[in-house]
């Protein structure tokens, strides 16, 4: 039997959602194992007065291809953008592209999906269902098309504790809901929208358990596998280790806590951040696209592509925990921080509350009218806002467990040779976490921050700077609560006498033990 790289020799893949986070690196991935794949179609819209032409050129210039550019300068050349708008029908793309794709196109991975939260129902259900349910209509029409897969998420079904790799019955029919959104104002949908997503955070998490069972329904016609990966974090090994370059998910609560404006976060410490890295969900996904398409399933195969189960994180080890979020950043500071990286981590709303208080907004106001004497504008209240925001989105997954099955990860990784578990690796028993934290920790430094490793001297300067003035800070306080409270009241002059007494006695018995014992 042909192993995965010679299995996607010769091989024309399609690839939606190519320009975002994972479809960039298993874009790589695929150029640097697979060298004599034919073609990589790969579904583009123009963005940001950017064309089609030069979003693709930025991508291919990116550190992520450093790899393969100098293994194969002309990598370029095997990239084929076609041009296509997700909310469109037909998902825009030219009859002339359709006929191309139609005659070439072996392989599909559909990475492509709005991952917003907050995401009003309609454009969700436009980009995560409807969107799929037109890629599934064009893959119908591919002669040559072997795999179909389908890229969820391990929280499509977060209201079951436990989560087997099988398709659960949909919360909804998605074409009478489709149906009937279609003739509804706005205003009526946002009104609705709890009542519908149920027991589920959002309406991310409720689209991409329609869409599962939208891609189910073609599984008659076409070979399909879905992969569910839980919370996608940096690469761990390939291209290289730490590569991220979004703000999304644990990188922005790593990088406000690295920059000293995240203090308090509620969570359960114990419960499991199911991080996964963007690697091991790439590795999986070629893997499964090749045992897809050559063995055939009978029926679609469900991936749970999640560590928590097997090799878990939690919660509590973005604080100080040894080589861990807080103490990496402590090691390797971001510049400019607002103050010395710390982090409270508490699953009690109203210590939560208390510390939000105390560490976000009082701290804020104070920077804030300090901004306003400067003659300049207020940022730092607006900046802690959206964090608490953000933070509120994903207290839903921090707060709690879940279990998922792994069998056909496990059944996958025993059908794969020596070699192949080697370049395909997805076993997440191997990872060490300390390690890979401390890279994640460093990339968001160097690749979403574009910050120079060089300058991590001025950046440790900067804290010790802080800690000084946070000292600075502490001893006037004291001061004054001593003149406004404990000056002008005898009984709280007779117990700070008190308490002092107490501390000199014990520093001088501390004195006179430790000159005996020498």
């Amino acid at each position: 039997m042909a192993s995965i790289t010679e299995y996607y020799a010769g091989k024309s893949v399609l690839i939606t959602g190519a320009t975002g986070f994972m479809g960039k690196v298993l874009v790589e991935k695929l150029l640097w194992s697979c060298p004599d794949v034919k073609a990589l179609y790969i579904l583009v819209r123009p963005k940001a007065g950017q064309t089609m032409e030069q979003r693709v050129s930025h991508m291919m210039k990116c550190k992520l291809f450093d790899r393969v550019r100098e293994a194969n300068p002309d990598f370029h050349k095997k990239i084929i953008p076609i041009s296509s708008e997700l909310t469109q029908p037909g998902l825009s793309i030219s009859p002339e592209d359709v006929e191309k794709l139609s005659a070439c196109i072996n392989i599909v991975f559909h990475c492509a999906a709005t991952i917003r939260f907050d995401e009003p129902l309609k454009h969700a259900l436009q980009l995560n269902v409807i969107a799929t349910q037109e890629l599934l209509s064009l893959a119908q029409r591919m002669h040559h098309l072997e795999a179909f897969i389908h890229i969820s998420t391990a929280y499509a079904n977060c209201n079951r504790k436990h989560i087997d790799e099988v398709i659960y019955p949909p919360p909804v029919e998605p074409k009478k809901l489709i149906e009937s959104l279609e003739w509804m104002d706005d205003g009526i949908v946002q009104d609705i929208t709890p009542r519908l997503i149920g027991d589920r955070p959002n309406t991310y998490t409720y689209t991409k358990a329609l869409a599962e069972y939208v891609v189910q329904q073609e599984q008659d016609k076409l070979n399909i596998g879905i992969i569910r990966p839980s919370i996608v974090g940096a690469s761990w090994q390939e291209p290289f280790p730490g590569w991220i370059d979004n703000f999304n998910g644990p990188s922005g609560v790593f990088i406000a806590a690295g920059k000293g404006i995240l203090r308090t976060m509620r969570a359960n410490n114990d419960a499991v951040a199911d991080l996964i890295p963007v690697d091991v969900v790439v590795n999986l996904t070629l893997a499964v696209g090749w045992y897809t398409a050559v063995h055939r399933p009978k029926t679609t195969l469900v991936y749970n592509c999640t560590s928590g189960g097997i090799n878990p994180f939690h919660w509590g080890e973005i604080g100080e925990s040894p080589h861990h979020v807080i103490s990496s950043f402590k090691r390797n500071p971001l510049e400019q921080a607002f103050r010395r990286p710390n982090a409270n981590i508490t699953s009690n709303y109203l210590i939560n509350q208390y510390w939000i208080l105390v560490s976000h907004k009082f701290p804020a106001l104070i920077y804030d009218l300090f901004l306003r004497l400067c003659g300049q504008k207020p940022q730092m209240m607006r900046i802690f806002n959206r964090l608490h925001k953000a933070i509120g989105l994903l207290e839903y997954f921090s707060s709690q467990d879940w279990e998922w099955n792994s069998d056909n990860i496990s059944m996958l990784m025993s059908q794969l040779t020596p070699e192949d578990r080697t370049m395909f690796n997805f076993d997440v028993r191997q990872l060490n976490w300390p390690e890979y934290i401390e890279n994640y920790c460093i990339g968001t430094k160097k690749y979403v921050l574009n910050e120079d490793m060089s300058d991590i001297p001025a950046a440790r300067q900067h804290l010790r700077k802080l800690r000084n003035i946070r000292y600075t800070f502490n001893t006037l306080l004291v001061v004054f609560i001593w003149r406004v409270f404990i000056a002008r009241s005898q009984m709280a002059r007779n117990i700070w006498y008190f308490v002092v007494n107490l501390c000199f006695k014990f520093l001088s018995y501390f004195r006179a033990s430790s000159t005996l014992t020498n």
